[in-house]
């Protein structure tokens, strides 16, 4: 399912509660149950399901263990992984975290909120570094470059909000992030050779951060199943368990949250990573692309 934040009325739609209201979705439909069965097990109206199901309210954990009771949900995993869900999307709608007086992050603000809370991150990017790697000066050129600000003032915001992200590196529980990224986004001479410079002589800096991986797919890995979009990967667990993943249009934010989406992109990132240069190589690489610019 692919969607964006939605506001309907004083009802909140978020990533991760639509990610399990659709799982809830699924093990009803599978079960071949209705929504007015599962509203008399809760002893609730079927309106109140129905918000569940498409993410509009928080989820309460006896909730969820009676609809998953209801749907012959015997493995532990699964409700735990369901009962994770719905805490780590209370705590979530709880969180008043500092993007909320970002304005210059607009779109960006659900996705900053979930990245605060995540456990690890996959990114590929093709053509830009990713920006939790970015300097001040690389962001603040890729501001100028797209050309979408009416206001040039709106641009040191965006840039000190960017960097406020990174602090998720590092502190006693960083965030895990791996990175894949082409190599023609490491040439491109973004703000010019001497922001360029400082940019690559970051991401050497960064790769020796016990939490961040750093891989550079190379121009000679030719087609490969990346060079239609760039995504990320957040996980609030170990990857795989319980993912959504995060795509940047020309015109929108897309949130792919099913299960069989993310493990695609999942797969697709795994491709990803063993066409690219191991970690080492990948910096021998960035060293050699420092030396030429």
């Amino acid at each position: 399912m692919a969607t964006s934040r939605a506001d309907v009325g004083n009802r909140v739609s978020t990533v991760l509660a639509r990610k399990l209201g659709g799982e809830l979705l699924r093990l009803r439909e599978d079960a071949g149950l209705t929504q007015p069965r599962a509203a008399e097990v809760l002893s609730a109206s079927v309106a109140k399901v129905t918000k569940m199901e498409r993410g509009w309210v928080p989820f309460r954990d006896p909730d969820v263990i009676a609809l998953c009771k209801l749907y012959g949900v015997t493995d532990s995993v699964v409700l735990d992984r369901l009962l994770g869900l719905a805490k780590t999307d209370r705590d979530r709608r709880k969180a008043k975290g500092w993007w909320n007086q970002h304005p210059a992050l607009s779109d960006m603000v659900e996705y900053v909120a979930l990245e605060d809370i995540a456990t690890h991150i996959r990114t590929w990017q093709q053509a830009i570094v990713p920006g939790l790697l970015q300097t001040p000066d690389y962001a603040r050129a890729l501001a100028v470059g797209n050309g979408n600000w009416d206001d040039p003032d709106e641009i040191e915001p965006f840039v000190e909000s960017r960097m406020a992200r990174q602090v998720r590196l590092t502190g006693e529980q960083p965030l895990q992030l791996w990175a894949v990224v082409h190599e023609g986004a490491l040439r491109q001479l973004v703000g010019g050779r001497h922001v360029m410079r400082a940019q690559l002589d970051h991401l050497r800096e960064v790769a020796r951060l016990p939490n961040v991986k750093i891989q550079v797919l190379p121009y000679l890995a030719g087609a490969h199943p990346g060079m239609t979009s760039a995504f990320t990967i957040v996980s609030f667990a170990e990857p795989g368990s319980m993912d959504v993943v995060h795509m940047d249009t020309t015109s929108s934010t897309l949130w792919l949250e099913s299960e069989r989406d993310a493990a695609r992109e999942g797969a697709i990132f795994d491709r990803l990573v063993r066409l690219s240069l191991a970690q080492h190589n990948s910096a021998a690489l960035i060293d050699g692309i420092l030396k030429e610019t």
